[in-house]
């Protein structure tokens, strides 16, 4: 099986809940925030430093490293996984937010939408198969479908028109797929093979279980389909996936495969902030069944509140038992809201871009770090903060850093800003499993 989400503990007052995401490459718990790693990486910081942080999962951006390098060679490369040394879990947008949010090289119709590269203005095109494709040779865990995101504010009708192509897309999409996956046979191992042979000879005790196959089948069920999310696990199995996250960072980069596992597919309900269009575009997706779903098309200037009312009001739509991903958000305040409001999933750059602008996030609020009135403070960007950053280096030096150029300035708030956000995502767990997620909830709410 290629995904499995379990829900291991829900607030009693919200909507919010802590859960497993068990993917090819590892368990990740959820809540979670994705660090974004748009081009395989994720700026400022290495792989190593990331596990450090205990990332359990990184976006990567499929316009990106199909214009650079080009799929086909990290394809060629063993996956993006071992393309860029990262054995834990990664998702990958469908590269349509990127296209159409440069307005002026894209141009989309009913098959799909034409752009020019950024870099070097040749012509492109990207269907909802060709995205699916793309994403499948490079190998994440989670894609996404291809989806039109419009801006806001947009006329009723556009927003309308952007649904029903999203819907359109999203079933072509999950055809594609769905055929691929069918049309893949799974080959075992030379270990696999003679562990068969000796189950079937009575020695049970060698025997790799059917749905497990090394880690690397591509998820099928009867018939050549995805496999269902599975039921609530024992007691024992969630203790042992419990502790297998908190070993997950500690996991090998993995041996190149000719059959990796498979990829979950995640659909995406757009419609604006028009409860209606939402409804109507979360129910077209749950007909193609999909292995988790995606809040799109928020954080686009529309009001805070009102988004975070959307976000209620779509997460209600979704199923309980499946991931519920918030793409583009957001700000430390917006994962506690979005939180309790029944998300599990986000993704965002504003604490990496924020940093390499001198901005980092703290527990008294947002800090300009490149204001004069630092250039002579020697407490850390956060008395509050643990991170490496903060019991080593001062405000004043770090703004110094900044002032003067030095790539290690970014690098140093980076770090801190991805701690902060990663710190913010355990603590929200943590409160939830102990049932305290109101109370912290709370306290959040009172910060500057």
């Amino acid at each position: 099986m290629g995904l499995r989400f379990e829900i291991v503990a829900e607030d009693a007052t919200t909507a919010a809940r802590a859960g497993l995401l068990h993917t090819p490459h590892g368990i990740v718990e959820t809540p979670v925030f994705m660090p974004v790693g748009t081009a395989g990486t994720v700026k400022g910081m290495t792989q190593a430093q990331l596990e450090e942080l205990g990332v359990q999962i990184l976006l990567a951006n499929t316009y990106h490293l199909y214009l650079r390098p080009g799929h086909e060679i990290i394809r060629e490369m063993g996956g993006l996984h071992r393309f860029m040394g990262w054995p834990h879990a990664i998702l990958t947008d469908s590269g349509g937010f990127q296209v159409m949010s440069l307005k002026s090289l894209g141009r989309v119709t009913e098959d799909g939408v034409w752009f020019k590269s950024h870099l070097d203005g040749s012509s492109h095109f990207l269907s909802p198969e060709r995205a699916v494709e793309v994403q499948l040779a490079l190998g994440a865990d989670i894609i996404m479908t291809l989806d039109e995101c419009v801006e806001y504010p947009s006329s009723h009708e556009a927003i309308h028109r952007a649904v029903k192509l999203t819907g359109r897309w999203a079933g072509r999409a999950k055809r594609y797929y769905d055929e691929k996956l069918s049309a893949i046979s799974f080959q075992p191992s030379a270990s696999e093979a003679q562990a068969s042979k000796e189950s079937a000879t009575g020695n049970q005790q060698s025997a790799i279980p059917a749905e497990d196959h090394g880690g690397r089948d591509w998820g099928l069920g009867t018939g050549g389909k995805p496999s269902a999310i599975s039921s609530q696990p024992s007691a024992s199995e969630t203790q042992a996936s419990e502790q297998s996250a908190i070993a997950n960072h500690q996991s090998p980069i993995p041996a190149p495969s000719p059959q990796p596992p498979a990829p979950a597919l995640f659909g995406i309900v757009q419609g604006g902030v028009d409860r209606d269009l939402r409804r109507e575009s979360a129910e077209g997706l749950l007909e193609l069944d999909f292995e988790g779903y995606a809040v799109g098309g928020l954080s686009v200037g529309e009001p805070k509140g009102e988004m975070y009312e959307v976000v209620q009001y779509t997460a209600k739509l979704l199923p309980r038992n499946r991931p519920r991903y918030l793409m583009g958000v957001g700000t430390p305040e917006d994962l506690v809201e979005c939180v309790a409001r029944g998300i599990d999933m986000f993704d965002c750059v504003m604490p990496t871009r924020n940093a390499r602008n001198g901005c980092v996030f703290t527990s008294q609020g947002k800090v300009v770090i490149k204001n004069t009135k630092y250039a002579r403070d020697e407490s850390p960007l956060d008395p509050a903060c643990d991170c490496p950053v903060c019991g080593r280096y001062s405000r004043s030096y770090i703004r110094h850093l900044l002032v003067a150029g030095e790539m290690l300035g970014a690098i140093l708030t980076t770090q801190h800003n991805l701690h902060f956000y990663i710190d913010r995502m355990r603590k929200i767990r943590q409160s939830l499993l102990f049932g305290a997620f109101a109370e912290f909830h709370s306290r959040v709410r009172a910060e500057p």
